[in-house]
């Protein structure tokens, strides 16, 4: 949704944008200066403790919140039931995708106004013209802007080495992961050109991985528990960066980071990462056997990062 507020901003100058999200994420909204306020909702962790008094606290408090404002628009991009119930929780014009273009078709019924957006363009560019279509205005001439990569973030409390690529080797599923080999493999590899490897962990599972990772090579270093903001500040720093099919790869991609990522089993067309348009290096997608062949990988990855001038970070 960054590059949608972007463009709301860009084509409604003064308009105010509060941002609903879970609050797990909700420190990614905040770095967008277009966005007024977050909204943290609360319900991943509200569903397994609903019958606690201390959940149903919470969850009038954040309808107080939500409920202050008398909004123009409400807008669901999500299409979920879950977000739909959220935007009914809200006041003003309730929006969203008709039922033919949602991914939940009942939650279309939730909204007063609804747009037919093709399920077949990819989500960034799905969010854009959702957002153009309630809004009144057209996004042909508006370049593609997550609206973050000049902000400066801040770096975990430890020494980097210089330079760096980061590896997120750490995704949702198991089919989505790439082979601890390759992992190897690339390590080695770019500690013969100089480069340094830094592996971010989100659980203990991703935590063990790193951990073996780096006892193969001196080049290889395990981070610590970082916050978002934190790891956004190494990307920001990197060099280049491999991942998998992940939350921070849309955020490497957000910041102008060159380099990989990797989709086994996943296509790429429909919720790939996508760059800023002005940026002439953006990150490659890699899906299939593609994905799996780690010389080639590991070829375009040395590549993308060649191409790419030392980073200059003002932090």
């Amino acid at each position: 949704m960054l590059p949608a507020v972007s463009d709301a901003c860009a084509m409604l100058p003064g308009i105010q944008i509060d941002w609903v999200v879970e609050e797990s994420f909700a420190e990614v909204p905040r770095w967008h200066p277009g966005v007024r306020r977050v909204v943290p909702v609360a319900l991943r962790r509200w569903r397994k403790q609903l019958l606690q008094p201390q959940t149903r606290h919470e969850i009038r408090r954040f309808v107080q919140t939500l409920r202050q404002e008398q909004y123009d628009w409400v807008l669901d991009s999500q299409g979920l039931l879950k977000s739909a119930l959220l935007s009914r929780m809200a006041r003003g014009q309730r929006c969203g995708y008709d039922w033919h273009s949602i991914r939940e078709p009942l939650a279309s019924l939730a909204y007063q106004q609804r747009a037919a957006v093709s399920r077949q363009q990819h989500a960034v560019t799905r969010n854009r013209l959702l957002t153009a279509n309630m809004l009144g205005y057209r996004i042909d001439s508006l370049p593609v802007d997550f609206g973050i990569a000049a902000s400066a973030f801040p770096l975990p409390p430890v020494v980097l080495p210089s330079p760096y690529v980061v590896a997120l080797h750490g995704t949702s599923r198991v089919d989505k992961e790439w082979a601890e080999e390759h992992w190897r493999q690339l390590i080695a590899t770019l500690a013969q050109q100089g480069i340094h490897t830094l592996l971010p962990w989100g659980n203990q599972r991703e935590q063990e991985r790193a951990s073996r990772l780096a006892q193969t090579s001196p080049f290889a270093q395990v981070l610590p528990s970082c916050r978002l903001a934190e790891l956004a500040g190494v990307l920001q720093a990197a060099s280049g960066v491999i991942g998998m099919d992940t939350g921070l790869m849309h955020i490497a991609a957000a910041l102008d980071k060159p380099g990989i990522a990797l989709y086994p089993v996943t296509a790429p067309a429909l919720t790939g990462v996508m760059g800023n348009a002005q940026q002439p290096v953006q990150l490659v997608s890699l899906s299939g056997e593609a994905s799996g062949d780690a010389v080639s990988v590991i070829r375009q990855l040395l590549a993308c990062v060649a191409t790419r001038p030392s980073p200059d970070v003002l932090v």
